[in-house]
């Protein structure tokens, strides 16, 4: 076989020569238990005879594959995300590596840019991961036909789109979060209660603002569209949609951010006024990412389990490599309101 790098036999070669799918070849690759033993048999011929090389990144063995326990100490799991710098992915990486740490696995992230093609399914493909966390903003109905054809097994994390239920998936109370937030303002006395929604694409944004809305109506207040702004879950869109409330003819004394990222936006909007949170505008965020208690001062917010998730997600996975079943559907975990400095009766 020659040095250059281009000559590298790829899992899709060895693919097309045994007549099979590259998600057949990763199975192998794997130790995975669902291929016949002919197709095994002639899959790792190839993978010796043509002298099959893994990248340096997957750090899989040279040729043959692994028995299941020893792929399970020694192989990868894929994390999908959309932003690999924002708190909430940080969160995510952080609860997925400790919970693989455990097992002896390994942690690849992919950062999945908006406008995607199917590269980044055929780049899994090719590192041959024991299961992928898809803790993406949304998938399309192609992504997940597209996903099931890798025959990897998948785990969806919150926030996603509108899943279909033929991936399992992990997230939060959303709905109840929102409502925990909006009542703890109303029950502080605060009846004009602004809020900035995450995008409204996303089914998490839209539980959040639904569960504000359910607040306010049990507490008999009117809704008033000019305090709903929808943002992006970004600092900027924070601050800008902050401004506009406070620009109201009657402004908000409180108000919801969809999430911590979008309350430190907030934040800068109150401070730049030279007004003062809590005692001229409460906030109240969602998520409880570590930055949120060392904001000044510390940010009343949602707490949801985003670390926590993301280690269910990993057990999954490596429980479905020891032989267990994956459940389809939804699993959802509770979120819980965290009171600190950052609210206060208006006034």
């Amino acid at each position: 076989m020659s040095d250059s790098l281009d000559s590298r036999v790829t899992v899709a070669d060895i693919a097309a020569e045994a007549g099979v799918s590259r998600a057949t070849v990763s199975k192998v690759l794997n130790g995975r238990s669902d291929v016949s033993p002919a197709t095994r048999s002639q899959i790792e011929t190839l993978l010796a005879t043509r002298g099959y090389v893994p990248t340096k990144r997957t750090k899989r063995p040279l040729h043959l594959p692994l028995p299941r326990a020893a792929a399970r100490r020694g192989g990868l799991l894929e994390l999908v995300v959309n932003d690999a710098g924002s708190p909430w992915s940080a969160e995510m990486i952080r609860g997925a590596e400790l919970e693989a740490r455990s097992a002896r696995v390994g942690i690849v992230v992919s950062v999945l840019a908006p406008g995607h093609g199917q590269q980044w399914l055929e780049d899994i493909a090719d590192r041959a991961p024991g299961g992928i966390v898809l803790a993406l903003s949304e998938l399309t109905p192609a992504d997940h036909s597209r996903i099931a054809k890798l025959g990897l097994p998948a785990v969806l994390v919150d926030p996603v789109g509108d899943a279909d239920g033929t991936i399992p998936s992990i997230g939060a109370g959303n709905w109840g979060g929102g409502m925990a937030a909006a009542k703890h303002l109303v029950d502080l006395g605060h009846r004009r209660v602004g809020i900035i929604t995450g995008p409204m694409r996303l089914l998490c944004s839209q539980a959040r603002l639904a569960g504000y809305r359910a607040a306010l109506e049990r507490a008999g207040i009117a809704l008033d569209d000019d305090l709903v702004q929808h943002g992006d879950f970004h600092y900027g869109s924070g601050f800008e949609k902050a401004q506009a409330l406070l620009d109201r003819p009657r402004p908000p004394t409180a108000i919801f951010a969809g999430n911590d990222e979008e309350a430190l936006g907030v934040y800068a909007a109150i401070q730049e006024r030279g007004l003062r949170v809590p005692f001229d505008v409460s906030v109240v965020g969602f998520d409880d990412v570590p930055m949120a208690q060392w904001m000044a001062p510390p940010l009343t917010t949602v707490r949801q389990p985003i670390a926590k998730m993301a280690a269910l997600a990993v057990r999954s996975l490596l429980g479905h490599q020891d032989g267990t079943e994956m459940t389809e559907g939804r699993v959802e975990l509770s979120t819980k309101l965290v009171v600190r400095s950052s609210t206060h009766s208006p006034g």
